[in-house]
């Protein structure tokens, strides 16, 4: 069984707008949304804050796509595209990592269900490899800065290099702080000692 999400969507016409209200709810879902423009699906998502987006492309003021990027950098969520016709242009545009999913009207219920639930389940893989790479930027970054106090110890102090872990690990346990934090202060501490260099 899907949960049940909170799905914003726009059309300029009303039939499909009606559709939708009527459509969703039958498979679990709740329509918080239902935009005529693609400016007013902008500014109803940022009250809303929707689950998953299902817009058309072709739209007055601002398209499908234009609104459904900028939706996506002010919080990243799912996307499904609604065009009446299957246009090569569109689908290269629409080829974002947060536009999961194309429709070509009429869109079926047997269509959708399946649709909704495969770009919700990639989305939730795509947010799961976005923050795998941050936490390892991170803790690459976090093992460069532990590097370098490991080594201003080693030359300050005399220390082999397991010594100087082994260092900044007991100043970490007793301080009970991480131990890239204990090396940042380890460096400023040494910055702060260097000589004032003259103009």
């Amino acid at each position: 069984m899907n949960r049940a999400l909170r799905i914003a969507v726009a059309d300029d016409e009303p039939d499909m707008r009606d559709y939708f209200r009527k459509i969703l709810p039958r498979l679990g879902h709740h329509v918080v949304v239902a935009a005529e423009t693609g400016r007013e699906l902008v500014e109803q998502c940022r009250k809303a804050g929707p689950d998953l987006v299902i817009t058309d492309i072709k739209m007055p003021d601002m398209d499908g796509i234009d609104a459904a990027t900028q939706i996506y950098l002010e919080k990243p969520i799912p996307v499904i595209l609604v065009s009446a016709y299957h246009d090569p242009e569109l689908i290269a545009r629409a080829e974002a990592d947060h536009i999961l999913g194309y429709l070509v009207k009429p869109i079926k219920q047997s269509d959708l269900e399946p649709t909704i639930a495969l770009a919700v389940r990639r989305f939730e893989q795509f947010e799961a490899l976005r923050k795998e790479a941050a936490d390892l930027r991170q803790a690459l970054e976090d093992r460069k800065v532990i590097e370098r106090a490991k080594g201003l110890l080693m030359k300050k102090v005399g220390l082999d290099e397991q010594e100087a872990f082994r260092r900044l690990q007991k100043l970490a346990m007793d301080s009970n702080r991480k131990m890239v934090e204990v090396a940042h202060m380890v460096l400023t501490a040494e910055e702060a000692f260097q000589p004032k260099a003259k103009v």
